[in-house]
């Protein structure tokens, strides 16, 4: 099988690409480095050439308000693209939880993305994830002010991105979902209980405040970043962090 892997040399890309390679598959990846523009089109015609699946992990450079015209764009110019050369299963990531959290601009920009894929032409299949450990830190980062990290007590279930791109390899390589697939971590964590973890194995000694108000984590509301019935992933913070 041939696989296009659009964004396929960033952290969950390159682990796709690996993965189904090993698998026996044939999976290129194409990304600005490699002459594809999912934003102008260039070289998106030649990118899904013969590929009978198209893996989109192209990410928005902004979080902000910008963000929705980005995946509009990118979206319109690939699943044109896949249609054109007679794709048969289209592949995204999107995030758990993403249609529950319209306070958040990149949310709905994703939630928007997952839409235009379902109502385009091509047979398609959307990984959920949660929020892969990888990017914690950059979370803590947020809201850190001298020795104080301020955290809201929001319920998170990280994943490892290993285990997202195994679970991404998995699904492209299959029939398409038509629909929608949860993969999380297998713990559960407040935000706050997490960042004391993750500064605790660091030997950092700066103090984490629960602040209900504190960073993008505030807006959301209840456990909608979680989901127990999800298909867990095998790896625990613990063990990532060790």
């Amino acid at each position: 099988m041939k696989v296009a892997v659009i964004g396929g040399t960033g952290l969950i890309g390159s682990q796709v690409v690996e993965n189904l390679n090993a698998a026996g598959h044939e999976a290129v990846p194409h990304s600005l480095s490699t002459g594809v523009d999912v934003i102008s089109g260039q070289g998106l015609d030649e990118a899904v050439a013969g590929a009978d699946v198209v893996v989109n992990l192209t990410n928005s450079p902004t979080f902000d308000e910008a963000s929705p015209a980005f995946f509009q764009t990118s979206m319109d110019n690939l699943l044109a693209a896949a249609q054109k050369g007679g794709v048969g299963h289209f592949v995204i990531l999107s995030i758990v939880g993403v249609d529950q959290v319209p306070e958040l601009d990149y949310y709905r920009a994703k939630a928007l993305q997952e839409n235009i894929l379902a109502a385009g032409p091509v047979s398609y299949s959307t990984v959920r994830a949660t929020q892969f450990m990888e990017f914690m830190e950059a979370v803590l980062s947020w809201t850190a002010d001298g020795d104080t990290v301020r955290l809201p007590a929001t319920p998170i279930q990280p994943i490892a991105s290993k285990d997202v791109a195994a679970a991404v390899a998995e699904v492209a390589a299959g029939p398409p979902l038509n629909g929608i697939r949860n993969i999380a971590g297998p713990e559960i964590f407040s935000l706050d209980e997490f960042g004391r973890i993750t500064l605790s194995h660091k030997g950092d000694t700066r103090t984490v405040v629960t602040d209900s108000t504190a960073g993008a984590f505030a807006a959301i509301k209840g456990d909608v970043l979680t989901d127990k019935h999800a298909h867990l992933a095998p790896t625990r913070y613990a063990d990532w962090l060790s």
